[in-house]
Parts: C-alpha cells; sequence; structure tokens
C-alpha cells in the first residue's frame, strides 16, 4: 500500500509538479484544475493563463509548491491558431496589408464578457501568419504577449478591413515552452492516476514534470551547497557562494540552484558580467523560495549569534 500512494505524494512533495492538459472546450480553465485536484487527491492546485471555456489548448496545472511560480508563469509568451469570420468580402492583397498592421506593440481594451477590469493595456504580436482562407473564413497563428485578447484582435482587423469580423474558433498551441503536443488529455491523467494507485506507475510519471521545464529561458545561478539554507530563509545570494551562472542584466528574473534542485527565484541586482568569484557583494534578491528550511546545513551566522560570540 505504501508504495502505490508514494507516486502520487511525489507529485505535490518538495518542488511541486507541471502537468500539462489539453483542455477541451467547455469548461473554464477554473474546473479544469479542479478536476486535476480531486484526480490527484492535491489540495495546492493552480494554472496558467486562463482560457475561456470555448477556448481549447495548452492549459499549464502547477501542483504544490510549484504553485507558487504562478506570478512568473503567467507572463510567457502564447501562441494561438484562431479562426477568423470577416463579415463581408476582402481581397488576399488587403486582408494580408491589413494583417501586418497588427504586428508589435498594440493597444486593447478587454472585451466586455472579460472577468478583468475593462482598462486600456497595451501588448506585443511578436507575429501573425495567415495560414489558409476560404471565403470570409480566416484562419491565423498569432504568436503574442500574454493577456493578449484574440477575440479583440480578431474583431479589430475586421474593422480595419472595412467589412468587420469575429473570432470564430480559438486553440492555445504554446504557452512558454510547452506545446500541445506535450499535452495530455485528462481522460489520459485519470486513466495514469488509476494505474499509478495499482501500482504501476510508468504512465504517471511520464506526464508529471518538474517546475524547472517551466523555467526553460531563464537564466541560472548554481550556488554552493553551504550558501543553500541562507536562501531559504530570505537572505540575498552574495558572490561568495556562486558556483557558476548564466549571463543576464540587472533586474532580470534568475533561477537559484544547488546542482538540479532548484532553490530559489530571484532578481538580479547587479549583471552577471560584474560578479567577481569568491569576493563580497550581493548579486540575487529572492522573491520566491522553492525549498524547505533545513534541507541544506546551516553554515551562514545570524548577527545575534555573532554578537554572543564575541
Amino acid at each position: 500500500m505504501e508504495t502505490k500512494t508514494s507516486v502520487l505524494q511525489d507529485i505535490s512533495s518538495h518542488q511541486g509538479s507541471v502537468i500539462l492538459i489539453d483542455k477541451p472546450r467547455g469548461p473554464s480553465s477554473h474546473q479544469v484544475a479542479a478536476w486535476v485536484r480531486d484526480m490527484t487527491g492535491v489540495s495546492s492546485v493552480g494554472h496558467t493563463g486562463t482560457l475561456d471555456p470555448p477556448v481549447s489548448g495548452v492549459l499549464v496545472i502547477l501542483i504544490g509548491r510549484a504553485v507558487r511560480l504562478t506570478t512568473i508563469l503567467h507572463q510567457d509568451d502564447k501562441e494561438y491558431i484562431a479562426l477568423l469570420r470577416l463579415q463581408g468580402d476582402v481581397s488576399d492583397a488587403e486582408l494580408k496589408e491589413v494583417i501586418a498592421l497588427f504586428t508589435g506593440r498594440i493597444y486593447q481594451k478587454p472585451p466586455k464578457r472579460s472577468a478583468v477590469k475593462r482598462a486600456l493595456r497595451i501588448r506585443e504580436i511578436q507575429d501573425i501568419e495567415l495560414l489558409s482562407r476560404e471565403g470570409r473564413l480566416v484562419l491565423l497563428r498569432v504568436r503574442c504577449d500574454s493577456g493578449t485578447y484574440i477575440r479583440s484582435l480578431c474583431h479589430h482587423i475586421g474593422l480595419a478591413c472595412g467589412v468587420g469580423g469575429h473570432m470564430a474558433e480559438l486553440r492555445r498551441t504554446r504557452s512558454g515552452p510547452f506545446l500541445e503536443k506535450d499535452c495530455v488529455t485528462l481522460h489520459t491523467l485519470r486513466d495514469a492516476v488509476e494505474l499509478a494507485r495499482a501500482g504501476d506507475d510508468a504512465p504517471l510519471r511520464s506526464i508529471v514534470r518538474s517546475p524547472l521545464e517551466a523555467l526553460e529561458g531563464i537564466p541560472r545561478v548554481y550556488i554552493k551547497e553551504s550558501a543553500a539554507d541562507a536562501i531559504c530563509h530570505g537572505a540575498r545570494l552574495s558572490s561568495k557562494g556562486i558556483i557558476s551562472h548564466d549571463n543576464f542584466q540587472m533586474e532580470d528574473q534568475v533561477a537559484i540552484l544547488v546542482e538540479k534542485d532548484l532553490i530559489a527565484v530571484g532578481d538580479a541586482l547587479i549583471s552577471s558580467s560584474r560578479i567577481v568569484p569568491g569576493e563580497k557583494g550581493l548579486v540575487i534578491a529572492p522573491h520566491i523560495v522553492m525549498q524547505d528550511i533545513g534541507v541544506y546545513p546551516k553554515v551562514w551566522k545570524t548577527h545575534q549569534t555573532k554578537r554572543e560570540k564575541s
């Protein structure tokens, strides 16, 4: 019995896990996260990048301590396949010309049915690709900032064409580093959980991902074990504790690791080019701690301890 439950316990233990769900049309993102919570029996479950009920595609589910990364992962770029229905006839040349106008930084106001405040915002559209067209139905691939409203984008493209238009269907095909091919259905997850409870944990282990995978692209700093516990207590990382590092700039978000163990994520206080190994100087201020206090040896001293010894 102990073996059968250990896999599900591993999902939420330590630094948590990431599960990629291919969200179906119909339920809300919140409902999908609730179903994953009920399936796995883990109380702490969240998601990044809300998909409206009629929208399908990549939904990143965070489990256990990985929920702490929500604020970071919400900022990941997204990719969508959108079906635009024009309300009048537009030539291919004119349509391509209008679409090109919507790449770059654009102003958007969330639609009336949105759950967020309808304040004007700026989002960047990295690319819009016209995949195919059948009369007034236009299939687009959109790569954009998180928080871009594709429904509003389709509406504005239609207006710019002079005929009007609306989004007929939408699917998210990428969220940050994760693609739709990386996802599993809710049915597949349910089967994997039941097999794990029966003693076969291989299918579930193939589905569950490390939070580090979600942080792909974020610069990493590798530190000594002796520096880890101080970071877990909220201390800033000094260059004395650094073994190696990627390149990063001041104010960049940086992941702090001991080998493959994610300790924390913080903001760079200086650029990596100014790090002098073995010298004093604060480098990173952690704002999300992923590791428990006491896992690594406590070799640092508080000011009170220093005063007592003196």
